[in-house]
């Protein structure tokens, strides 16, 4: 897991001081921001960025973060400074972003680049093997025979963190909705880390820092295995977190009920916040202390939801973090 230098907790005082964005804290949960971008600024991004087709950011990766700086310079310098402070503070870590007169499945390409502006401003997204790009694009429909409950949709997605199955480094997760159709439910679900009231006693137990062994099935097109502890801690030695129940493999009898103690407490911590998000929105959080799932769906034959994933590493030089041992 890496670690990283957190910097002061972000302020909010008065609107005047972001150009073309808007920023409130969310009724679901304090420690998640909503950052609204207006009609404007996005028309006017999608306007400069119609000369790079999605396909020419998946071939040139040095396009990603020109179309993060056409963004930037839209909002006058404003945007970056506020993504990366929102990003690494403790109390916060979460934004649900959403762009003005984006909403619409028509505008999937558009979507993307959006999103890739964003997480180029403070990031580099990571290659994805599902897709074989460094986002995926994936659909759940109302009859699923995947290999995992990422496209099941009649029952929850457990709490979980991105990455868990990968050498790469995975400080955050994006996930915006590009399409929905019929459908009732299936909000995100969230937990900060510092919310859930057995922090101290899983973290502290030995268990903790004992190195698993973590499987992707098929789908994911990972082959190798890799052993990483379920905690760590940051570079203030506060608990950072590295887990999904569908992909660590227990080698015992003592390793496997220890999980399971700790995947029930998870999925009963009353501190769960469930996050409607909007077609055109789009979720991004700190990977290392915010768990992330989904509610289930019901049930309907013309049920249909299109999601984009991206998430990777923090690259500016004010979150850069201790060089990997």
């Amino acid at each position: 897991m890496s670690q990283f230098e957190p910097l002061h907790n972000l302020q909010i005082t008065t609107p005047s001081e972001f150009k073309g964005f808007t920023l409130t804290p969310s009724t679901r949960s304090p420690r998640l921001l909503e950052l609204r971008f207006a009609a404007a600024t996005v028309q006017a991004f999608l306007a400069e960025a119609a000369q790079w087709p999605v396909q020419a950011l998946e071939y040139k990766s040095f396009l990603r973060f020109r179309l993060a700086r056409v963004l930037d310079e839209l909002c006058e310098g404003t945007l970056q400074p506020l993504l990366i402070n929102s990003l690494v503070d403790r109390a916060s870590g979460a934004l649900l972003i959403s762009a003005e007169g984006l909403d619409q499945v028509s505008q999937a390409e558009d979507m993307v680049k959006f999103a890739t502006a964003v997480a180029h401003l403070f990031g580099r997204s990571n290659f994805d093997a599902m897709s074989g790009q460094y986002y995926a694009r994936f659909v759940v429909q109302n009859v699923d025979n995947s290999d995992s409950y990422l496209r099941q949709p009649h029952r929850v997605l457990e709490l979980h963190t991105d990455g868990t199955f990968v050498e790469q480094d995975t400080d955050y997760v994006l996930m915006m909705k590009i399409d929905e159709q019929n459908m009732e439910g299936g909000d995100s679900l969230l937990l900060h880390l510092d919310d859930w009231a057995d922090l101290e006693r899983f973290s502290s137990d030995p268990m903790a820092h004992r190195e698993m062994r973590w499987s992707a099935p098929p789908s994911k097109n990972v082959r190798a295995d890799v052993f990483h502890p379920v905690f760590d801690v940051d570079a203030q030695g506060r608990p950072i977190i590295s887990y999904i129940d569908q992909f660590v493999q227990p080698r015992n009898f003592e390793e496997g009920n220890w999980l399971a103690e700790l995947s029930a407490s998870l999925e009963n911590s009353p501190a769960k916040v469930a996050v409607p998000v909007p077609v055109g929105s789009f979720l991004l959080i700190n990977n290392h202390f915010w768990l992330h799932g989904r509610d289930r769906f019901t049930a309907h034959e013309g049920l249909r939801r299109e999601l984009m994933r991206q998430r990777g590493y923090f690259t500016h030089k004010k979150v850069l973090r201790q060089p990997r041992q």
